[in-house]
């Protein structure tokens, strides 16, 4: 193998590859400004090396800083950028790398998710050729090695150090058992059959823009660099292994030949474009279609890998920034993709810092657009610092005079003011949710006009396709952050993500008509909603000839980029209104029934309108009019996350019928709740009943045994510390539980009479407390035995959702055999395995010995011998 000179992209300068004067220099006069105006985007460059970097920020017209000033509107850094760095960011500002991004740009982390999500969705990821991982794959390696021998097959492998750049230590090899078992390396399969261009072997440098990691978006610029090999391809074998300059296509390796061609044509030389690339292969009937899909596909699914480690990064350094919001990282890859004979793309590696060096007049020229049409596509804007001062000043001073939008629920209020809480927090959320929708649009108007030579492909317009990334998506949380990721497997699950501005719109206005019923108002009529997005709907209101409503929501104008239309208003206005005519409103109600159906499919979340009880009934108008179907209270009086039924359109004639209907309701929904209460006393009595039974001993003796610790705590206190906070892992804990948990799902289904126990409300309580219990590795419920820290109980003092005394009472015995569970295994580890006090050598190996669950629960088997036999009866 020919030595070649080291030199670095990141770790500084080197007069080989990088001429500080380029020689390809706009011709433009870069302007110097001694002092900042106002108004003038500022960027600091001090941690790039890159000319064409200043020169391109000089082209946008933004001011360079000095090298200090950390305040500057966007930081432009060569190499990565510790996390500290982003968290002191403000939220003007801009840096050009992502937390996290070093999953997929070092070769062996880029391998090892590939290899995960290879497991989870094999004819996803054929794209990535067979690697193994040296040195934890090594036997792997050999393994397969002699399958091929046996098989009389023989294959070149490739292998590169595991954090290596620009081509240094990478050589080929024909007989794996040479390798080294104990190096960090990288060895993949050799792709012995490429796509030739005049005989030689070349890959493709594709440069991506990531604008945002929440929400995913991701932009492929439709250029790049073709970096051919400097010497004729021949298929590999024992004598052309050392010939790098055939094998190897980096611009770094293939410069040093003396072959090299530096030419200023765009069809001949070393270095050419993508651009002519593609009309090389139209020109000899290739697929230019097929081509650049095949490449948008296999960027994009390599990203969706990299999402969950980079969203989970991102949110730890921005803990307080709102999902949606404008991201303060973006970055810029450079993608290296070989082509084999078929045309398939195949991923070599990628760059996170990729080299901005302008040796030739196609490097200026490609990356002069791929920077140039990046910062357009950002929209740094001037007003944004003096915004974001001004948010942050707002924001302080609603914490200083206590201004919040929703007032805290006081423990003890009532039915009607729980509901009306509830409305308050559902409309904070929509509008909030609508308020994201308007940004994102805006956001789409200015890149779709400041797109450049830069295309869109994610999130795709092609519906199917997005379907498809967006279960690769969901496979890629689910696989990378199992256990970690809940709060983000609730937002990819939340309806609301996935609604248009007509649909949050709608359920603002179910809001208003539930809060004004709860209120004693009059509901007024209301029509479908005139959008900026529905150009049709102005024909339709003059057909219809609707009564306009007292409170609207009107999206705002086309989006512009000037600050004042970034944020939505509520705008309110009287009108006159006109008699509702039945005999010409077959249109309305054609609009209207549509509507209905619309949100009855497309929202499961509507709110629920639930009837105060007696003593709490404000007065209603008995007043009826024609409005949107709206859900009634029966088929929602149980949770807000079910699908919500509608009800028929009444004439304005029926006003008796009405009220009759109203008390009806009322009566249902107390029926419903005292049935509720008898369940619960029932499922608290047999809460009661239940008992810890110790393997192998009786019901007298295991309750003696939890008294006798219990009796000499002191002694046990740090023992049990010690097994349940330190020893047992967050696995083992959560089976300590699941002992209780199993139980509880075994006799609840019998007791309400249901089939799925996670349609009980109270189950879903039990869940939140089982959950806080096993909060900070176990803290929660060890916190129980020692009276201090945060208590359980206080996830029912910050949620909205009020428990009642019999519901608290069950939780407080699930709480209390929770306890008992974990004193009984203590006790049974102790016995199995001897003093936890002694050092043995399994204590560092066996992380505590669990019983069987079945040995250890048990229940009251009349009250439960009585259920069974009421549910045969009743079968």
């Amino acid at each position: 193998m020919p030595s070649l000179p080291q030199e670095g992209v990141i770790q500084g300068p080197s007069p080989l590859d990088l001429n500080m004067e380029l020689p390809y220099q706009s011709t433009m006069k870069r302007k110097v400004r001694k002092k900042k105006k106002k108004g003038i985007i500022t960027a600091n460059v001090a941690g790039t090396k890159f000319e064409i970097v200043r020169l391109v920020i000089d082209e946008m017209g933004f001011l360079k800083t000095p090298d200090e000033d950390e305040t500057s509107n966007l930081i432009w850094c060569d190499s990565a950028v510790q996390q500290e760095k982003i968290v002191e960011l403000q939220n003007y500002q801009r840096i050009n790398h992502f937390p996290g991004m070093g999953e997929i740009c070092r070769k062996d982390f880029l391998a090892r998710n590939m290899t995960k999500m290879i497991k989870s969705r094999p004819l996803d990821y054929t794209f990535i050729p067979r690697t193994w991982i040296f040195p934890s794959e090594y036997t792997q390696f050999q393994n397969y090695v002699k399958e091929l021998k046996k098989k009389r097959k023989q294959k070149t492998f490739i292998v590169k150090p595991a954090n290596g750049a620009m081509g240094h230590g990478i050589s080929l090899i024909r007989n794996g058992d040479k390798l080294p078992s104990q190096d960090h390396l990288i060895v993949q399969e050799y792709i012995e059959k490429p796509f030739l261009m005049e005989g030689y072997k070349f890959d493709l440098r594709i440069y991506i823009l990531v604008t945002s990691c929440d929400p995913l978006k991701i932009f492929l610029y439709h250029d790049g660099l073709v970096r051919m090999g400097t010497e004729k391809y021949i298929p590999p074998n024992e004598s052309n292994l050392t010939q790098l300059y055939m094998h190897l296509t980096n611009y770094s390796v293939n410069k040093h030949n003396e072959r090299f061609e530096r030419d200023e044509t765009e069809n001949k030389g070393s270095k050419r474009s993508i651009k002519w690339f593609t009309e090389f292969l139209q020109d000899n009937q290739h697929d230019v279609a097929k081509f650049w899909s095949d490449i948008s596909e296999l960027v994009v699914k390599t990203l969706i890998v990299a999402e969950p480690h980079v969203l989970h990064a991102y949110r730890m350094c921005r803990p307080g920034q709102p999902p949606g919001s404008e991201s303060v990282c973006f970055e810029v890859l450079g993608f290296d993709i070989l082509l084999d004979r078929k045309l398939k793309p195949w991923l070599l590696e990628i760059n996170r810092a990729p080299s901005f060096g302008t040796d030739q007049k196609i490097d200026y020229d490609v990356k002069r657009g791929v920077l140039l049409n990046a910062l357009k596509l950002l929209n740094i804007r001037t007003s944004d610092k003096r915004r974001n001062l001004a948010k942050q000043k707002a924001e302080a001073q609603k914490r200083l005079y206590g201004q919040n939008s929703i007032k805290r629920l006081l423990p003890g209020s009532s039915d009607w003011e729980q509901q009306r809480h509830q409305l308050e927090r559902r409309k904070e959320e929509l509008k909030e949710r609508l308020a994201q929708i308007r940004k994102q649009i805006s956001r789409e108007e200015h890149e779709n006009r400041h797109m450049g030579n830069y295309r869109r492909i994610y999130p795709p317009d092609d519906k199917t396709l997005l379907e498809k990334y967006e279960n690769l998506l969901a496979v890629a949380f689910q696989t990378f952050l199992s256990g970690r990721a809940a709060s983000f497997q609730r937002e990819l699950n939340n309806p609301l993500k996935k609604m248009k501005e007509e649909d949050i719109l709608d359920l603002l206005e179910q809001c208003e008509i539930d809060d004004e019923k709860l209120m004693g108002k009059a509901t007024r009529p209301r029509g479908p909603k005139p959008l900026c997005s529905m150009p049709e709907s102005s024909e339709v209101m003059k057909k219809q000839k609707y009564c306009s409503s007292d409170s609207s929501y009107e999206s705002s104008g086309s989006s512009s980029e000037s600050d004042e239309n970034e944020e939505y208003q509520n705008k309110k206005g009287d009108e006159e209104q006109v008699p509702y005519d039945l005999k010409h409103s077959n249109h309305c109600k054609l609009v209207q029934q549509s509507n209905s159906m619309r949100r009855s499919v497309s929202c499961p979340r509507s709110i629920s309108t639930h009837s105060p009880p007696m003593g709490d009934i404000r007065p209603v108008s008995a007043q009826q009019v024609i409005s949107i179907s709206r859900p009634t209270s029966a088929s929602r009086s149980h949770s807000l996350n079910r699908a919500s039924s509608y009800m028929k359109q009444l004439p304005p004639g029926n006003e008796a019928n009405s009220a009759d209907s109203e008390v009806s309701e009322t009566l249902r929904q107390l029926k419903s709740k005292e049935q509720d209460e008898d369940l619960t006393s029932q499922t608290l009595f047999v809460l009661k009943d239940m008992r810890i039974r110790f393997p192998g001993k009786s019901d007298a003796e295991s309750e003696l045994l939890i008294e006798d610790i219990i009796d000499n705590w002191k002694y046990h206190k740090t023992k049990v510390a010690s097994y349940w906070l330190i020893k047992l892992d967050s696995v083992k804990q959560r089976k300590v539980l699941d002992i209780v948990k199993t139980s509880i799902r075994t006799v609840l289904p019998r007791i309400w009479k249901v089939a799925d126990v996670e349609e009980v409300n109270l189950y879903r309580i039990f869940n939140r407390v089982f959950n806080r219990l096993l909060w900070s590795h176990g803290q929660g419920l060890w916190n129980c035995f020692c009276d201090s820290g945060s208590s359980w109980e206080s996830i029912f003092s910050r949620s909205p959702e009020m428990v009642t005394p019999l519901q608290l009472q069950c939780c407080q015995r699930l709480v209390e055999l929770c306890k008992q569970c974990l004193l009984v295994v203590y006790k049974y580890a102790t016995d199995t395995r001897g003093s936890l006090s002694g050092i043995g050598s399994d204590w560092g190996n066996s992380r505590g010995d669990i019983p069987d669950p079945v040995m250890l629960f048990w229940t009251s088997d009349e009250f439960c011998n009585e259920i069974w036999t009421s549910d045969e009866c009743s079968g």
